[in-house]
């Protein structure tokens, strides 16, 4: 089943933003590693209203706890330093997209480890370097069910 991983993630808003669509799509969101606010956040419950009870939520410890959970999974890893946009990949039912930190992404060496699973969403203006974290699980997501609706 296709789901949504955030590693470490920072502000509230976005989470909460994120686990509202989610919810909407009925897409699990798995939450890796010590997130920078506390998960009964007032922010965070406030992005993602009244939908909490609608969210297949798992926390994981770390990266490792996190692949050994879903061994059937194939990890997607978004990231600005990718070569391919996500637009050139196939997507398939089992896929899990993996986000990183608002202010740093994912760590450098699961990038190398894994980089034929890199994705970018491509910008036109190189004097921006990122796009807003739930804005870019959006983006990714919608495409991944579009292409899953139409295989």
């Amino acid at each position: 089943m296709l789901s949504v991983a955030l590693v470490e993630p920072e502000i509230p808003p976005n989470t909460g933003n994120i686990a509202r669509l989610c919810a909407a799509t009925n897409v699990p969101l798995h939450i890796v590693g010590v997130t920078g606010f506390r998960m009964d956040d007032r922010a965070l419950r406030r992005a993602g209203l009244d939908y909490w009870p609608e969210v297949r939520l798992t926390r994981h410890k770390d990266l490792n706890s996190f692949h050994q959970s879903l061994p059937e999974s194939r990890f997607v890893y978004l990231t600005t330093k990718a070569d391919r946009p996500y637009t050139d990949w196939i997507f398939e039912a089992n896929d899990c997209l993996v986000f990183g930190r608002e202010t740093r992404g994912l760590p450098d060496e699961l990038l190398r480890a894994n980089w034929q699973n890199c994705l970018k969403i491509p910008m036109p203006n190189p004097r921006v370097r990122s796009l807003n974290l739930a804005t870019a699980v959006g983006i990714v997501l919608f495409e991944a069910l579009r292409q899953l609706a139409n295989p």
